[in-house]
């Protein structure tokens, strides 16, 4: 069988094609999906990269469309593949857990117990006396990864099971308190020493090339 009679046999137009337009959709909302969530958090770079490929595979799954008006099958596997896609897409943005949340907690008793408790785990927090509807209550604030996010509500709960939290996705964070990634590059702190030796090394290159 030549290359001509596969293209037009009805393998290829029924099973192949209606396929790879499940493919193609399944990728791009993906994509679409994530590049979303790369948008909402202020990244220039990844979302109109990711938006670039995102149209392209969607004009190829719409040609083979457009060319096969007549098949039944590209039409449920579009279908098909947008909704796997929206699907795939959540998986992955959960396992993403790119940028950082807020999460505000309001409990009536314990509050410095779990700040304290918090607070050894690694993660900021910051208590504020409030009002409730029932009485005076204590609303605690922390800012952390996304990534982190089940590990600090099993804190939370160890301390309260009937606390009431919320959480909420932010844009951007500027210094903070954050707990610390095994495995991960340790920032240099800037101690006297090191600021003596930096000024040394200056001295020496500035009288390095004066010599010169």
């Amino acid at each position: 069988m030549d290359n001509t009679s596969f293209v037009n046999s009805d393998i290829f137009i029924y099973v192949i094609i209606p396929f790879l337009i499940f493919i193609a959709r399944i990728i791009d909302v993906t994509l679409q999906t994530i590049r979303i969530l790369f948008i909402s958090r202020g990244n220039r770079i990844l979302a109109p990269v990711l938006g670039f490929f995102e149209v392209l595979i969607w004009l190829l799954a719409i040609r083979q469309i457009m060319q096969n008006m007549d098949n039944v099958f590209c039409y449920l596997a579009y279908g098909a593949g947008f909704a796997m896609g929206n699907l795939i897409g959540m998986i992955v943005e959960e396992k993403l857990a790119y940028g950082n949340v807020v999460i505000r907690l309001i409990t009536r008793t314990g509050a410095q117990d779990l700040v304290d408790a918090l607070r050894r785990k690694g993660f900021g927090a910051t208590k504020v006396n409030a009002a409730g509807g029932k009485g005076p209550v204590h609303v605690i604030y922390s800012i952390l990864p996304r990534q982190d996010l089940q590990r600090i509500i099993k804190v939370i709960e160890g301390y309260n099971p009937k606390a009431f939290f919320t959480v909420e996705d932010i844009r951007m964070v500027k210094e903070g308190i954050f707990p610390s990634k095994k495995g991960m590059m340790k920032m240099k702190v800037m101690t006297p020493v090191r600021i003596l030796k930096k000024k040394k090394v200056y001295q020496r290159l500035r009288l390095y090339r004066k010599g010169k």
